[in-house]
């Protein structure tokens, strides 16, 4: 009987809207402990807190260039990206998509509309094939009744966002734009040894999707570059930036 939802939730996980992108596919599988692990963070799920999620979550994908969700849709679920990329943005009245925060897999996209009964505070869409996984409030809420500590993993993941938003307007408001920028390539070096001097970043996005994340214009962004460049700090070549001194950038990102 345990296992039955979940078969059922799996028939149904491809939504009527995206049928046509996905006919003759499987659908997608429901999420793993890796995945709410990810999702989750530090607050790590116990075996029956994952089933609970897993009970009530369908699982949809999203073919590129699609929207996941509008800032006009009344948000009933909260909303995760299991794997790909989805952009967060705004969609203006001429149908020109300015992207505000890209997402990568595995991360949440809205988890706080729909407990507030509200729509979506921005517009979402893929930018590769991706993978969404929503989780509808009002089950959601029944699980967290049935399940105390869940609703506590919920509210350490809210509070997580809250204080990575914080940090993100004070640095807007705080740094000037070569720390920003600076700051931004940083998040994007993978990991290295502690003694490296170096690391290589790809550029996924267009400069003026870039410059908007930072609240600056896509020529200030390449002023920046070619004062980093001049630097000896970074090297820019199409869409790789190789950052050729990297405790010269975190100083520049350090800078208030």
């Amino acid at each position: 009987m345990a296992d039955r939802p979940l078969v059922a939730l799996a028939a149904q996980a491809v939504s009527p809207n995206a049928a046509s992108d996905t006919a003759g596919t499987a659908a997608p599988a429901l999420p793993d402990a890796r995945t709410w692990d990810l999702l989750f963070g530090a607050s790590f799920l116990s075996a029956v807190e994952q089933q609970a999620l897993s009970a009530v979550a369908r699982v949809r994908p999203v073919a590129a260039g699609n929207e996941v969700f509008g800032h006009q849709d009344a948000a009933r679920s909260l909303v995760a990206l299991q794997r790909g990329d989805v952009a967060l943005g705004f969609r203006t009245a001429d149908g020109a998509f300015h992207v505000e925060r890209p997402v990568h897999g595995t991360a949440w996209l809205d988890q706080s509309s729909a407990w507030l009964g509200d729509c979506h505070s921005m517009d979402a869409r893929a930018s590769g094939d991706a993978v969404v996984i929503e989780l509808p409030c009002a089950e959601l809420q029944r699980q967290a009744e049935l399940h105390p500590n869940l609703a506590l993993r919920l509210v350490a993941s809210l509070a997580r966002e809250v204080q990575a938003l914080a940090a993100n307007t004070h640095e807007l408001m705080h740094k000037d734009a070569p720390a920003r920028f600076a700051a931004w390539l940083l998040q994007r070096c993978p990991p290295a040894d502690p003694s490296s001097r170096r690391a290589v970043v790809r550029l996924g996005e267009r400069k003026r999707d870039i410059a908007s994340q930072l609240a600056i214009t896509p020529e200030t962004l390449s002023r920046l570059m070619r004062s980093l460049s001049r630097q000896g700090v970074i090297s820019v070549a199409g869409y790789t930036v190789q950052v050729l001194d990297l405790p010269g950038l975190r100083g520049i990102a350090q800078a208030v």
